[in-house]
């Protein structure tokens, strides 16, 4: 969801884009999220901006609106099908957390979203190897084997959007979790506050 991002998605993604010789990175927030039903706590548009403000300068990342254009729940199976409509020429991987691919049985559809993208599951260097038995009649042995190829590790980051919208609720500071272009944008729009 991005609500709000922080450094250690910036961290994720350089990781990736490093390690998986990606030429693009995009950042797609969720527009509703089906994990998350109390939705977010900042707008669509406003974790949009933001991003923005975060990888401003980056050259291989993007900023996506696709999930906003397209409205309702936002399904990873329904968006990489529309991507890849719109995109065929593209082969996309999806880059997510470890902690990701331990509810990743639970989405929608996982068998399909392994056809369409090959997945990059991220680990932190202080955890043991990822055990990818999850996968177990959901990924065949060939997309198991783009899985182990496109593994990722990056440095330990203890940083969470929720943790950060706590800090900003208790009035402390974010500096250093989030870029300063984002710490900004949260300040003058009042984000995350509670009166």
């Amino acid at each position: 969801s991005f609500d709000p991002v922080h450094y250690g998605h910036l961290l994720l993604a350089e990781c990736c884009h490093e390690q998986c010789n990606l030429d693009d990175v995009w950042f797609v927030p969720a527009a509703a999220n089906p994990h998350k039903p109390n939705g977010s706590v900042a707008a669509v548009d406003q974790r949009l901006q933001m991003l923005s403000l975060a990888i401003a300068g980056h050259p291989a990342f993007l900023v996506s609106d696709v999930e906003q254009q397209r409205g309702g729940t936002s399904y990873t199976v329904e968006t990489l099908e529309y991507l890849q409509q719109c995109h065929t020429e593209h082969e996309f991987v999806i880059l997510m957390g470890a902690d990701s691919l331990a509810d990743f049985p639970q989405w929608k559809q996982p068998q399909r979203i392994c056809e369409l993208a090959v997945l990059s599951v991220v680990r932190r260097a202080d955890c043991p190897p990822l055990d990818l038995d999850v996968l177990d009649g959901i990924a065949t042995a060939g997309q198991l084997d783009k899985i182990r190829a496109h593994q990722v590790e990056m440095p330990c980051m203890e940083l969470t959007s929720t943790g950060i919208r706590q800090r900003v609720a208790a009035r402390q500071s974010i500096r250093f979790r989030t870029p300063r272009a984002v710490e900004q944008y949260i300040s003058t729009e009042g984000l995350y506050v509670s009166d």
